[in-house]
């Protein structure tokens, strides 16, 4: 999550539902916005919204 100048890892989310979990416990409700903005969430191993089991 980058927020006012600064990177701050939330954690691993495995599912959008687990994104907005997080994302609420940091205060955030504008879920939709933030899951579609690449400046506030880095999407790794994959395209947003893309989740795969191990």
């Amino acid at each position: 999550m980058h927020s006012s100048g600064r990177a701050e890892i939330l954690g691993t989310a495995y599912s959008d539902h687990d994104l907005v979990v997080f994302l609420e416990g940091a205060g955030i409700t504008d879920h939709e916005a933030i899951l579609e903005d690449p400046q506030r969430v880095e999407w790794r191993g994959g395209s947003a919204h893309e989740f795969h089991g191990a």
